[in-house]
């Protein structure tokens, strides 16, 4: 008989590739790369002795089931990002959704942009409800016109923008994050053509037919997205060294090196270059405001880290 390393080896190289779609207790739905079709497995007990959880949006190999045997989840390839909440891996944009109502809150917006630049997540700000106010979206591309983030208008009654928001998501997995009321879901229907209930969406797109409180990715003309409505989260490392914050504020490069002090945490400091560029209308006073508020709290949670 095989040694169990020669079984694994030997399982691996029959393995296909795979992503997990979503997940229910040890079971998981993964949308074959080979043949297009969403398997069911279970994960293997190794991955609870080295305290790992499968996410979705994870790469993987696995194993189909034979007949009404259950598949197996083989492994997980290395991850490019991942996520607490939602609880998911590989996220390479974030679509950050706001709109007229609710007001919005940017200083959620930027927390969600520091997050998702500290893994080397891309973003893009979604105006939703772009018919509601014409002027927020002229706002929203003049305060973050420096800050590496296209600022898409939408709206799910007329449809206006929704061809580029659709274009700017091809060959990304995207996330879609935001205050409650922004209309994250009716978005994703208006994109997408879904008008069923969830339940019947399934023939549409790969996703189960259930609701579900837990991340969940389906695609649908060959655009990725997770599903997380009810999420205005995007939550990874909870500690960062404050000095480091500015790095994720693009606005900021011009600027790196020419402060009197190094390093600088552009918070008021004599001689900062930020502060200069605020006061010749460089840089939007606004936005500062809030990496300062932000900086103040970063700060807090360095010092107590420990605690």
């Amino acid at each position: 008989m095989n040694r169990p390393e020669e079984r694994e080896t030997a399982s691996l190289v029959a393995a296909q590739h795979g992503t997990i779609l979503r997940g229910i207790g040890s079971f998981y739905s993964i949308l074959s790369r080979s043949d297009g079709n969403v398997y069911t497995v279970r994960a293997k007990k190794k991955f609870r002795r080295q305290s790992i959880s499968p996410l979705v949006g994870d790469e993987v190999l696995f194993l189909p089931g034979q007949g009404e045997e259950d598949g197996w989840l083989e492994e997980i390839c290395p991850r490019t990002s991942v996520c607490i909440r939602p609880p998911a891996a590989n996220i390479t944009q974030l679509l950050i959704v706001i709109a007229p109502v609710p007001s919005p809150d940017l200083l959620l917006v930027d927390r969600l942009m520091i997050q998702a630049r500290k893994q080397g997540i891309r973003c893009a700000l979604v105006i939703s409800k772009c018919d509601l106010d014409t002027e927020l979206a002229l706002r929203m591309r003049e305060e973050y016109a420096q800050a590496d983030c296209r600022v898409l208008p939408v709206s799910s009654m007329t449809g206006e923008g929704c061809d580029e928001v659709k274009s700017v998501m091809r060959g990304e997995l995207n996330c879609l994050a935001g205050q409650s009321g922004v209309g994250k879901s009716t978005l994703l229907n208006r994109l997408f053509g879904l008008q069923e209930e969830t339940g019947q969406i399934s023939e549409k797109i790969q996703r189960g037919k259930n609701t579900t409180r837990r991340a969940e990715m389906f695609v649908v003309e060959d655009i990725r997205v997770l599903d997380t409505a009810g999420f205005s989260l995007l939550e990874m490392e909870e500690v960062m060294d404050p000095v480091l914050l500015k790095e994720t504020y693009p606005e900021f490069e011009p600027m790196e090196g020419q402060c009197r002090f190094q390093p600088c945490y552009h918070d008021r400091e004599p001689g900062c270059a930020v502060t200069d560029a605020v006061l010749r209308g460089a840089i939007p006073e606004a936005r500062v405001q809030r990496y300062r508020r932000i900086l103040a709290d970063v700060r807090t949670n360095w010092k107590e880290r420990y605690q």
